[in-house]
């Protein structure tokens, strides 16, 4: 019996199989089907099984018979719904449904599976500084600007960028809403529905999420403490020839690892010989106290994209992100996001230049660094009195990655937390391949109600 059939025929299982994989965008219209042999052959049924399955579809008008060349994918798609897009068999390790939960207003909830500072933590003096600086002057923000965006902006984070020793001129960069949005223009620019990405395992749920929106086809390399393992990414590569490898770098959500220096060398090598492109979000780098290695830097955007945000660091009101690549690129990237989303934000771009410029900016994340510093170790303390020990213990940032004791169901355990008003964020939802349910990712930032601990403590004494 097929996978989820319950109580089917084994006709039902296989129309069940083929519906499942159109609605999904695994076939789409025009998909050659496998031949009946094959399919056969993968279900374990008849090969009359199957002619009557695919009978069955061909009537309906899913399919349709090419005589001597088998059978066509016919149906016109249903509308994309990304949450049924391979998804997960529980909805508490799915990645939208985890997006759907960091941004929900759940009055009361201790967010210790955020992945953002608490509102007090972010720049709202230097925010309503800019705002009323610009409020004074004679004139706003026009959308009349470079079809790059706010031209100050770039020139400030083409400065900023070689402070991390990362070479783009302002003309190589480009102004997006956000990060999210910068890999959105990405993804579109260089994918095509069944094109194959890299991802580590671990890795930021959302671009699992996105990936699906997108219909990729996903793979996934273990992430070490020093980044990805390099016998296994080599492995990978070579077998599956992944278009991109998306990654962060130099503070790795959601493990808080930090690339080193060796492993950006060896994964730029693999990728050269593979011709394959490396996607770095570094929407976090300005958590850093030292600047570590990245790939940008070490390529000198040459096969590396670089993307960037203020909206973990300064405000999430004000969306301005933006991508750095090469130059012959540009332009085109450009294009794509005029025809979605027309110039972006001249108005947060300009704020936000207007907070890096006249130092604000600085001195706030100065502040954020040294609590983050304290934080982190608070909880790594609290959470050792408790005998709980991080996978790593990172350099910056404010992600933990926790593993649970006894093999704790880290997915039931966010379930039973949701019911006293705190919010986890389990392994698997971050896994490409389902793994890492006895992990956690915590956010130091958001853990110091004791409500917390005493819950933890239920649960590792059960």
């Amino acid at each position: 019996m097929l996978p989820g059939s319950g109580g089917e025929t084994r006709v039902g299982q296989i129309v069940a199989l083929v519906r499942g994989r159109i609605e999904r965008r695994v076939l789409l219209p025009g998909a050659r089907l496998p031949s009946v042999r094959a399919m056969a052959e993968t279900t374990g049924f008849s090969k009359s099984t199957v002619v009557e399955a695919y009978d069955r579809l061909a009537a309906e008008g899913v399919i349709r018979a090419r005589p001597g060349s088998g059978f066509f994918v016919a149906a016109p798609l249903a509308p994309l719904a990304v949450a049924d897009v391979e998804q997960a068999p529980r909805r508490d390790i799915d990645p939208v449904w985890m997006l759907r939960r960091s941004i929900e207003d759940l009055p009361g909830a201790i967010r210790a599976g955020s992945g953002t500072l608490p509102t007090d933590w972010l720049a709202g003096e230097a925010m309503r500084k800019a705002m009323r600086a610009a409020a004074r002057g004679n004139t706003l923000p026009s959308a009349d600007v470079s079809v790059l965006g706010y031209g100050p902006m770039r020139a400030l984070l083409s400065r900023r960028m070689l402070e991390q020793g990362v070479e783009a001129s302002p003309d190589q960069i480009l102004l997006t809403e956000s990060g999210t949005h910068s890999l959105d223009l990405v993804c579109r620019f260089l994918l095509q529905p069944g094109d194959t990405v890299l991802l580590d395992d671990p890795c930021f749920f959302n671009f699992l999420a996105l990936l699906r929106a997108h219909r990729a086809r996903v793979v996934a390399v273990p992430m070490t403490p020093q980044g990805p393992d390099l016998a296994a990414f080599a492995e990978v590569v070579a077998r599956e020839k992944p278009r991109l490898y998306i990654t962060n770098s130099a503070v790795h959500n959601p493990t808080g690892a930090t690339l080193s220096a060796t492993h950006a060398h060896r994964v730029l090598k693999i990728a050269e010989a593979a011709d394959m492109l490396i996607v770095e979000d570094d929407i976090f780098c300005d958590f850093e106290h030292v600047t570590a290695s990245r790939y940008a830097a070490f390529d000198g955007l040459d096969r590396v994209i670089r993307i960037g945000s203020f909206s973990k660091t300064a405000t999430n009101a004000l969306r301005c992100g933006h991508v750095a690549l090469r130059a012959d690129w540009v332009e085109s990237l450009a294009d794509l996001r005029l025809v979605t989303t027309y110039v972006g934000n001249p108005l947060g771009a300009e704020l936000l230049a207007a907070m890096v410029t006249d130092g604000s900016y600085r001195h706030h994340m100065d502040m954020v660094r040294n609590r983050l510093a304290r934080a982190m170790a608070r909880v790594v303390r609290r959470l050792g009195d408790l005998g709980l020990e991080p996978w790593t213990v990172p350099a910056c940032g404010m992600s933990l990655w926790v593993p649970l004791p006894g093999g704790l169901d880290a997915s039931v355990l966010a379930g039973e937390a949701l019911e006293e008003g705190i919010v986890l964020a389990p392994g698997a939802v971050f896994s490409p391949r389902g793994g890492w349910n006895d992990h956690v990712r915590l956010n130091v930032t958001q853990c110091d109600d004791p409500r917390f601990y005493a819950f933890l403590a239920r649960m590792c004494a059960s």
